[in-house]
């Protein structure tokens, strides 16, 4: 990543939310979170249930959480923003029944310019995905339920 030599202050690096939870996530809501004087890019990812995949009708998901997810996600999210010049994140997983179009994953990453936003809220989706202690259950449309990339 280039580094911006241009700033008055050196990048934030706050994590304004991690959180693991049972309520419907607000990407929007987010995004004003981080929102600030010094970034000029905010960049949103919105993780969405949808109804298909691997070639079948899906009509639901189920995520359920190990009791250390929150402690895992809190130190993900520290670990990738520490490592970044982000101004601020919020960063937000949800656990329970989701319904296709809910968002199962919100990521908002405020910086300086646009590139690292972009690149900083990728990471962010990567590792939250690969470390997080969060199963998914899908309900298929022949009223079938299979487990999806559980170890």
């Amino acid at each position: 990543m280039t580094r911006d030599h241009s700033r008055i202050t050196p990048p934030a690096r706050q994590v304004l939310l991690a959180e693991v939870t049972d309520q419907p996530l607000d990407l929007a809501a987010h995004a004003e979170l981080v929102e600030g004087a010094s970034s000029g890019a905010v960049v949103t990812f919105a993780g969405v249930v949808r109804n298909h995949d691997g070639g079948r009708e899906v009509t639901g998901l189920e995520y359920v959480g190990h009791p250390t997810a929150q402690a895992v996600l809190e130190r993900v999210v520290a670990e990738v923003t520490a490592a970044g010049d982000a101004e601020a994140v919020a960063v937000s997983h949800r656990i329970g029944t989701l319904a296709i179009g809910d968002t199962a994953l919100a990521v908002a990453v405020a910086g300086a310019h646009r590139q690292e936003a972009f690149e900083i809220a990728s990471r962010l989706v990567d590792e939250v995905k690969a470390q997080l202690p969060i199963w998914k259950r899908q309900v298929l449309a022949d009223g079938t339920d299979e487990w999806v990339a559980c170890p």
